[in-house]
């Protein structure tokens, strides 16, 4: 009677092939675990950039976003004539509008004089911009001249603003060449396109920047009634208002702002690039491991099929190689993963978190390089004839 030892589970034979030399065992998990790092990076880069162009366009209060068909990206905004907002409101289902002034201008280091652009919001402070609870007392504040609310999660190169303004001192710096005074907090983040943000009164707004038409703004928030449906009335206010705005939902401004770094730009083909060469290392590292595995056991092999085990189960031992290979792998990339994430996100203010779609990705990923891999080394074991061997 034949001995089916090798379909037992008290003889794991890819366990015992791949345990018998511990340190070919060390490299090829090491070889996983590094490509798998760095496709958890790559697309943990790509996502979390893309991610963070939309930090502020998350924060507005509103449900329909009224922009210029010119405007390109949160980077390249123009303008386009306020009364199209204001006849916004003659909708029944219109419940509230918001004007924002949108652009960059150079904020000085109060502590080193160094100039850096960021990102500067204009707005009426007894309208709804964002969605914080403590935004409407402290917009109270822009009410005077002068006075801006500073993003206390800016990156450090804008000044040790946040924690001055805590100790109480009264922090005032150089913005696009006037004096302007930190009148409080509020808590942003930065995105891909801007470093740092500032919260301002219009009237604030327009002296810092005098060279931008009264009448003209570059966002337009409109809030609606709690029983309007969304689409609807994005959809009629598209055709009773002239083709000089558009008119996008929430979902849509924040889609559009996505769709441009991923199309107009490189960063999406980059990245991409980087988690695809990370696959290929990965599978050339498991493929020598597999093929030198299969080499050094032919004669094995070969004695087992001349006593009469089919080919395919003995393709099986090197296919349950693989998965094991997989999952060995994969366990400490995704614990480095999750490390390297939290020092991006202390370092860089990046949104750049682990999530379940990534990480079944990645894993996915790991485990069809393994058993293609697997399989390319496959075909040194169909080689093994037992005649020539002996």
């Amino acid at each position: 009677m034949k001995l089916d030892f090798l379909n037992s589970r008290k003889i794991p034979l890819a366990w015992l092939l791949l345990t018998r030399q511990p340190l070919r065992l060390l490299v090829a998990i090491a070889g996983i675990c590094f490509a798998g790092i760095l496709m958890f990076m790559q697309l943990g880069f790509r996502e979390g950039l893309f991610d963070a162009s939309v930090t502020v366009h998350r924060l507005f209060d509103a449900d329909l976003v009224m922009m210029s068909p010119r405007s390109m990206s949160s980077i390249s905004m123009s303008g386009f004539p306020k009364r199209r907002l204001i006849q916004s409101m003659a909708h029944k289902d219109v419940a509230g509008i918001t004007a924002v002034n949108w652009n960059f201008l150079l904020w000085r280091n109060p502590e080193n004089l160094v100039t850096r652009s960021i990102l500067v919001l204009g707005f009426e402070p007894d309208a709804p911009l964002l969605e914080e609870s403590g935004l409407a007392l402290k917009a109270n504040t822009l009410k005077n001249y002068g006075r801006v609310l500073f993003d206390e999660r800016s990156r450090r190169e804008f000044g040790p603003i946040a924690d001055w303004f805590n100790k109480g001192r009264i922090v005032e710096a150089e913005l696009a060449g006037k004096r302007v005074r930190v009148s409080g907090l509020v808590s942003l983040g930065p995105s891909f396109g801007a470093d740092g943000n500032l919260l301002t009164s219009r009237e604030t707004f327009q002296r810092l920047l005098p060279t931008a038409p009264k009448g003209s703004i570059e966002i337009g928030l409109i809030r609606l009634n709690q029983q309007a449906n969304v689409d609807l009335v994005s959809e009629s206010l598209r055709k009773s208002l002239p083709n000089d705005v558009r008119i996008f939902t929430k979902e849509e401004f924040i889609n559009f702002e996505k769709n441009y770094w991923k199309s107009s730009t490189s960063i999406g083909f980059i990245f991409s690039l980087g988690a695809a060469m990370g696959f290929v290392v990965g599978c050339v590292i498991v493929y020598q491991i597999l093929y030198s595995d299969v080499s050094d056991h032919l004669a094995e092999y070969a004695t087992l099929m001349a006593m009469g085990y089919r080919l395919k189960t003995l393709l099986g031992v090197v296919a349950r190689e693989g998965v094991i290979l997989a999952v060995m792998g994969y366990l400490p990339a995704y614990a480095a993963g999750q490390g390297l994430y939290a020092l991006v996100r202390n370092s860089t203010k990046l949104p750049v978190s682990m999530d379940v779609e990534r990480t079944v990705l990645v894993f996915v990923l790991i485990l069809f390089m393994c058993m293609g891999s697997a399989l390319l080394a496959m075909r040194r074991l169909s080689d093994a004839d037992p005649a020539e061997i002996f």
